[in-house]
């Protein structure tokens, strides 16, 4: 027995003792939670309940034609719904319909009624009476009304063929589930659904149906009743004859619903679309799968493509690295060499007086010993030392002056190959200056050079460069025309175009003119105001310009603190100025 513990309060305190629950209201708590059901489920049954109790004031029987020419003995063959007019309500006649329909029954077909009404009444049990308490005795038991049920000779057991289904499936498969349900143990019973229904519901629907739990046994179907034996043996086999039976049955019965759920499933046009969509969606992992692989095979061989590219590139370093080391050694080795073949071929000179007794020709021919160990490469300095370590003095003087002709022969084809290039350059020069510049301003050979010289000073990476440049060339121009950042950068275009020789003998030449100019560089002095930085310490100096200034922080900021040589650039960026000067403004 259940018992709960219960607190009831008062108003002076609490006080806890057992009770043992009971009432209808329990039991329904005990139904709900065996039946795990909720209340609001069981509130829906006392309705239906209440609904159908309403029902049966309203009974209506059907007369059943053939009552009065049934045989009373032959009553397991009998409709019992039929017999008492209930054939239209069937196994949903409630209990108390079928009380209240034996009841009209009775009052109706009772042998005391008919014999009153002048019916003449079969003695005994053989009157068809009988067949109507019968049908009532079978359908008021819940075992024996389950057992006739279970044969209603109403129900139909057939099965569609594929044949049938294939054509229109949820109109012919519906009805048949919904008819074959009521065997069911499980109170909720999914529907078959539609087309729209989603792979849940129809897994749900299948797994129900091959996990059916029928209730439907077949004892009505009894050969042999075991209460008319004779003796205990006998009872005993008539039972074990009809538990075979009721088996055979119930196997085929299972057979019919596993039947009708295999040609269900496999006309159902659903799973065949799940198992495209299945098979599609297989495939379309795989088919990822084989791309991932693809994608992962291709990336190690990248990766290792990449790795061998390393490799190569590492070993091409590395043996360009020895390959260099190798050079600067061979290099270190040839210069050491050549130094000591110099210096051999100037003891060699020194020991033979240089082959003069005369100072001057002495010194002369120093020279020219010097301009041949500048010139002469190793080879023909070690053949020039071997002539003369084992020759005498006269031979000696023959082979470095047979040498020294050669050495200054080459020089002077240099140097007119030199003259033609210059002479050419010139030539271009002229051509050049002979017409007008951008916007009609000729370039004379001066600009050209000072271009060249501002390009210089001013390299790549300088703030507003060519405006820069533009004012520096403004600033030392003596043609006195004025030109613009476009104007510069269009000229130095075109210089860019010329050949590498004309070029070099430009800048050669502005060198030269450069160097001349900066030795003796006039002070040009401006009416511009002294500088702010400028103290009494250089007052007898020349004061700073303002283009100067200018020049001086350009300069600054084109060549930083690690630059070699920095003030040296400097000053050559300020040409009036020199670089002690450039130094002094600085640290004012």
């Amino acid at each position: 027995m259940v018992k709960f513990k219960g607190i009831f309060l008062a108003h002076y305190g609490s006080v806890q003792f057992q009770v043992e629950p009971v009432g209808r209201w329990f039991e329904a708590y005990l139904k709900r939670r065996t039946r795990n059901v909720s209340a609001s489920f069981q509130e829906l049954e006392d309705e239906k309940e209440l609904s159908e109790e309403s029902e049966d004031e309203e009974l209506q029987l059907e007369e059943f034609p053939m009552l009065k020419t049934l045989d009373p003995k032959d009553w397991k063959n009998q409709d019992h719904y039929a017999v008492l007019g209930l054939a239209h309500l069937r196994y949903k006649a409630t209990q108390k319909q079928i009380k209240a329909a034996h009841k009209a029954m009775v009052l109706k077909h009772h042998p005391d009624k008919r014999k009153a009404a002048g019916e003449q009444i079969v003695e005994g049990d053989n009157d068809y009476f009988t067949c109507i308490t019968k049908a009532c005795e079978i359908l008021s038991d819940p075992v024996k009304r389950r057992a006739f049920d279970s044969v209603d000779p109403t129900f139909d057991n057939a099965v569609p063929s594929k044949s049938e289904g294939k054509e229109n499936f949820f109109d012919v498969f519906a009805p048949v589930f919904e008819r074959n349900s009521r065997w069911t143990s499980k109170k909720h019973v999914p529907k078959l659904g539609n087309m729209s229904s989603s792979f849940e519901d129809v897994d749900a629907f299948y797994s129900f149906w091959y996990n059916f739990d029928s209730w439907r046994e077949f004892s009505y179907l009894d050969e042999e009743e075991k209460e008319k034996a004779e003796c205990r043996d006998e009872r005993r086999w008539i039972e074990k004859q009809n538990r075979a039976a009721r088996a055979q049955r119930k196997k085929e019965e299972m057979n019919r619903i596993r039947t009708l759920v295999d040609t269900a499933y496999s006309c159902d046009p659903r799973i065949k679309k799940f198992k495209d969509d299945e098979k599609a969606r297989k495939e379309a992992e795989k088919k990822a799968k084989a791309d991932a692989k693809r994608k992962e095979h291709e990336e190690r061989e990248r990766q290792a493509e990449l790795e061998a590219e390393r490799l190569r590139k590492e070993k091409e370093e590395e043996e360009a690295k020895q390959a260099a080391l190798q050079a600067r050694k061979e290099k270190e080795v040839q210069k050491k060499a050549i130094k000591k073949e110099r210096q051999k071929l100037r003891t060699i000179c020194k020991n033979w007086s240089y082959f003069s007794e005369n100072e001057s020709e002495s010194v002369k021919m120093m020279e020219e010993v010097e301009k041949l160990c500048d010139r002469l490469e190793l080879t023909s300095l070690q053949t020039l030392n071997e002539v003369l370590a084992s020759s005498t003095k006269e031979e000696s003087k023959a082979a470095v002056e047979k040498q020294i002709q050669e050495v200054n022969a080459q020089l002077q084809k240099e140097k007119e190959e030199a003259e033609a290039k210059a002479r050419q350059l010139s030539k271009s020069s002229e051509q050049m200056n002979a017409g007008a510049g951008i916007g009609g301003k000729g370039w004379n050979e001066d600009d050209l050079q000072l271009l060249i010289k501002a390009v210089n000073l001013f390299p790549a990476g300088t703030n507003a460069r060519w405006e820069v440049i533009a004012n520096y060339m403004n600033l030392h121009s003596t043609s006195g025309i004025k030109r613009n950042a476009k104007d510069v950068i269009n000229k130095a275009k075109n210089l860019q175009k010329l050949d590498p020789h004309q070029k070099d003998e430009i800048n050669k030449k502005a060198f030269e003119k450069f160097k001349k100019e900066h030795n003796a560089v006039p002070q040009n002095v401006d009416n511009a105001v002294p500088s702010e930085r400028f103290d009494g310490k250089y007052k007898d100096a020349a004061p700073w310009t303002t283009e100067e200034q200018k020049l001086l922080e350009q300069a600054l900021k084109t060549f930083p603190v690690n630059t070699p040589e920095r003030w040296e650039k400097i000053a050559e960026a300020v040409p009036s100025r020199s670089k002690k000067d450039c130094m002094k403004r600085y640290k004012v």
